[in-house]
C-alpha cells in the first residue's frame, strides 16, 4: 500500500487505464452475462453502501428484497415460496444441497446431478461431503431420466434438473424427475439461473417450476437475462421453513439468526434486480426474450447456410455449432463437447448477429 495517497485524477486515470484493457461487451457472444439495463444501473448507484447482512440497518433493502423473491416466486408459481438473493447460481446451488443434506440426514449422502451440470455442483460436492453422481444425457444433451431414477438411492439427499442448459441451452425432462423425485422421497432442485428468466416468457412453455409437485428449490439469475447489476441471483424453495435449517447464531447484528451463506451481502444489486421487473413488467420481458430468441433461430439459419449444422435445436437462447474457427475478433467459447457455442444476450442485437454471420462468411469463404 501506498505510504502516501494518490491525487483522484492519477488514481482514475490509472483506473480508466485499466478499465480499458477489458473487452467490449459488443463482439462478446460467449457470456450469459449481459450490460446492465440502465434503470438497473440507476437504482444499483441509489443503494449503493446498503448491506443485506445486517438487515436491521436498512429496512427499505430488506422490503425490496421480500419484493423480489415475492416476484420470482410467483412467476415460478408460487408466490408463498421463501428464499433470499444470493450471489448467483454457484451460492444458491449450495445453498439447497446445504437444505438437502439437512433435511435428509444420512451416513453416506449423495446426489444426483446430470453431466450436463454447472461447475458449481462440483464445489459443492467439494464443500458439504457428497458424493455427486453422474446421470448421462440422451442425444439431444438432456439429462436420461430412467438412468437418472436408476442411480437414485436410501442414501441420494438431492436430484438436481437444469433449465437452460449453460453449454446446449436445453431444459432437461423436469416433469419425468419430479414423479421419480415423488416417488423416491427425494428432495428435487432446479438450476433455472439462466432459463429461469427465460422460460416462463415464451409461449407455452414447458412447466418446469413449482407447479410441478415434486420441486422443491429453484435457483434464478437476475444478472444474467432479467439485466440487473452483478452479483444478483435468487434461492426459491416450496416450504420457507426450509430455509430455517441453515440458521447460525448472530448475536451482534440487528438480527439473532442468519440462514444465508455470506454474511456481508449487497442490497445494490438487489434493488437492480427489482427495478427491471418493475419497469419492463410482464410484457416487457416477453419482448426482451422473444428478441433474443429470434435472434438466436437468425444465427442458426444463418450458420447452418454457411455449411455449419447445429449441435441441437436449443430451448433457449444458446446456439451450438460444428465449426472449428471463429473470425477473427470475436469472443466465442466451446463445449466440453467440442461445439462452438454462442449466447444471444440482449447485447446480441440483430445487428451484432449479421455482421458476425458476414465475417464467418468472408473467414471460410
Amino acid at each position: 500500500m501506498r505510504e502516501s495517497g494518490c491525487p483522484e485524477e492519477d488514481l482514475f486515470s490509472f483506473l480508466l487505464s485499466k478499465r480499458q484493457e477489458d473487452l467490449g461487451y459488443r463482439n462478446i457472444l460467449s457470456s450469459m452475462c449481459t450490460p446492465p439495463h440502465p434503470v438497473a444501473a440507476r437504482a444499483h448507484a441509489l443503494f449503493l453502501e446498503t448491506n443485506l447482512g445486517d438487515p436491521g440497518l436498512f429496512p427499505g433493502t430488506v422490503a425490496l428484497e421480500e419484493l423480489l423473491v415475492r416476484r420470482l416466486g410467483t412467476l415460478m408459481h408460487h408466490p408463498g415460496a421463501g428464499g433470499y438473493a444470493t450471489s448467483g447460481g454457484t451460492e444458491s446451488n449450495i445453498q439447497a444441497f446445504r437444505i438437502a443434506k439437512k433435511v435428509k440426514p444420512v451416513k453416506f449422502p449423495n446426489v444426483v446431478v446430470p453431466a450436463s451440470g454447472h461447475f458449481s455442483f462440483q464445489k459443492a460436492c467439494d464443500i458439504l461431503g457428497l458424493e455427486m453422481r453422474v446421470a448421462p444425457l440422451d442425444a439431444e444433451y438432456r439429462m436420461d431420466a430412467e438412468a437418472a431414477a436408476g442411480l437414485v438411492d436410501e442414501n441420494t439427499v438431492c436430484i438436481v434438473g437444469i433449465v437452460g442448459t449453460t453449454e446446449y441451452g436445453v431444459i432437461d425432462p423436469i416433469a419425468a424427475l419430479s414423479e421419480i423425485a415423488l416417488d423416491r422421497d427425494v428432495f428435487l432442485h432446479i438450476d433455472a439461473a439462466f432459463g429461469g428468466m427465460v422460460v416462463p416468457f415464451l409461449e407455452n412453455p414447458a412447466p418446469f417450476d413449482f407447479s410441478l409437485p415434486g420441486v422443491a428449490s429453484i435457483s434464478v439469475d437476475p444478472h444474467k437475462m432479467g439485466m440487473s447489476t452483478i452479483p444478483a441471483g435468487c434461492l426459491l424453495a416450496r416450504d420457507p421453513n426450509h430455509f430455517s435449517c441453515l440458521n447460525v447464531e448472530t448475536p451482534y447484528l440487528t438480527v439473532k439468526q442468519e440462514c444465508t451463506l455470506a454474511g456481508t451481502r449487497p442490497g445494490a444489486s438487489v434493488a437492480a434486480a427489482v427495478a427491471v421487473l418493475e419497469y419492463l413488467g410482464m410484457d416487457g420481458m416477453r419482448a426482451v426474450v422473444s428478441g433474443c430468441m429470434e435472434n438466436c433461430r437468425r444465427l442458426i439459419e444463418g450458420m447452418e447456410t454457411l455449411g455449419y449444422p447445429r449441435a441441437v435445436t436449443p430451448d433457449v437462447n444458446v446456439a451450438t455449432f460444428s465449426c472449428e474457427n471463429p473470425p477473427a475478433g470475436w469472443r466465442v467459447s466451446r463445449t466440453r463437447g467440442g461445439h462452438m457455442r454462442i449466447v444471444c444476450m440482449p447485447h446480441v442485437t440483430r445487428d451484432v448477429i449479421e455482421a458476425f454471420l458476414n465475417d464467418m462468411s468472408d473467414t471460410h469463404a
